[in-house]
């Protein structure tokens, strides 16, 4: 791939920029040789300031959300993109989050730049297995894991059911529920169909991933065990 279009594809900066670094001999090859911006290379053999580049797409991460980050790269406020290297958002492809966690949940984020992946993770299709903890503004009122997993709970403003829903109970007033696909403020919107509202939420898996040895506001990349582990999950 020729170098200016490989740097500026991964988000470094343009391909004007990429042409005054190579002048100014902070783009190099693995022995330390200033490469032209107009060379085909390799990108595993090629350094930027003295580091590896970023993979090339396929790119997967996961990152430890903390709440009041907004999932957009253009909202006003935090954005969930600002716990990212800042090179990520203007990468090309795009990274995408892989659905949204609304500003005030907290959790595991899926991001990825393949389409087909993302696709594959969200649909309802695949039975991706989605673990939320909720605490509660009242206590659970004792037929929640009969109407969650009834397969039949309606909320406002749509026309087919939930999916069934896994639930257990942590105490007066928390739940954890397992979720096999993803609306729009699905578990707020289920707790409030039983008058009820959701103070703090917390996604904690995505299929067979956690957030163990993740803290909040970290992120670490995804390898094809790590993608493995999704889908497994949900067989």
């Amino acid at each position: 791939m020729r170098l200016d279009r490989l740097i500026a594809n991964l988000g470094y900066g343009s391909r004007r920029e990429v042409q005054a670094w190579c002048r100014e001999g902070y783009i190099t090859d693995r022995a330390g040789t200033p490469l032209r911006h107009d060379a085909n290379v390799d990108p595993a053999n090629v350094l930027f300031d003295g580091e590896e580049l970023d993979p090339v797409a396929p790119l997967s991460l996961m990152l430890h959300k903390p709440a009041g980050y907004t999932c957009s790269t253009k909202d006003t406020g935090r954005l969930v993109y600002e716990l990212l290297p800042e090179r990520f958002r203007f990468r090309d492809p795009v990274l995408s989050t892989v659905g949204r966690l609304d500003r005030e949940t907290s959790g595991l984020l899926l991001f990825t730049d393949d389409g087909g992946l993302l696709h594959r993770i969200i649909s309802p299709k695949q039975h991706v297995p989605k673990v939320y903890e909720a605490v509660l503004a009242e206590p659970l009122r004792g037929d929640e894991a009969t109407l969650f997993g009834s397969g039949t709970l309606m909320l406002d403003g749509e026309d087919t059911p939930l999916k069934p829903a896994g639930f257990e109970p942590l105490g007066e007033n928390r739940a954890r529920l397992t979720l096999h696909e993803g609306r729009y403020h699905q578990v707020r919107r289920m707790f409030g169909a039983l008058g009820n509202r959701v103070v703090e939420l917390h996604r904690s898996t995505v299929g067979g991933l956690t957030l163990e040895g993740l803290d909040e506001g970290q992120w670490r990349r995804l390898d094809e065990s790590d993608l493995r582990r999704v889908f497994d999950a949900g067989a």
